[in-house]
């Protein structure tokens, strides 16, 4: 989810809150002023003061944080390296491969030295686990790189 629409939504639950908290505060208020028989010296007047202000700053710190984020706070972009492979480079690299370990190569050797693992899930056509295992064995032969980014993985060449 976006910042943005991240930041709309705690605006949005803070002015719920705040009607839900400027309804307890008038409920409680009149509450007090029935069973509190001392007038303004009721003990009860000042804890309900104390117990407004702290409810209404924290309604407000919670839409200055809602609207911090919608103006604020701006969406991380994600920029991937492209390389481009010479064919020798590509022949050295797949040699001493299992097929499907050349299979996973030469996807990503086509996409010019990054792919995402989803797409090569998608492609391959086999399980999430079997390409998590393929590419455990190429990172360990120093042909690629997994970078985290998101919900996925980023395969890069070495």
């Amino acid at each position: 989810m976006k910042n943005k629409h991240v930041g709309i939504l705690v605006v949005g639950i803070s002015v719920l809150f705040f009607f839900i908290v400027m309804s307890f505060n008038k409920a409680l208020n009149s509450i007090v002023e029935l069973s509190c028989t001392h007038g303004e010296m009721c003990p009860m007047q000042a804890t309900l003061q104390t117990q407004e202000i702290i409810s209404y700053g924290l309604m407000g710190l919670l839409l200055l944080v809602g609207l911090f984020m919608i103006f604020f706070m701006k969406d991380e972009k994600v920029y991937i390296e492209k390389k481009h492979i010479s064919d020798e480079e590509k022949k050295t690299k797949l040699e001493n491969l299992d097929d499907e370990e050349r299979s996973v190569m030469n996807i990503v050797l086509r996409e010019e030295g990054s792919v995402y693992q989803s797409d090569l899930i998608k492609e391959l056509k086999v399980s999430k686990v079997k390409v998590s295992r393929l590419l455990d064995k190429l990172e360990g032969k120093g042909l690629i790189e997994r970078k985290r980014r998101g919900m996925t993985n980023v395969i890069v060449l070495r």
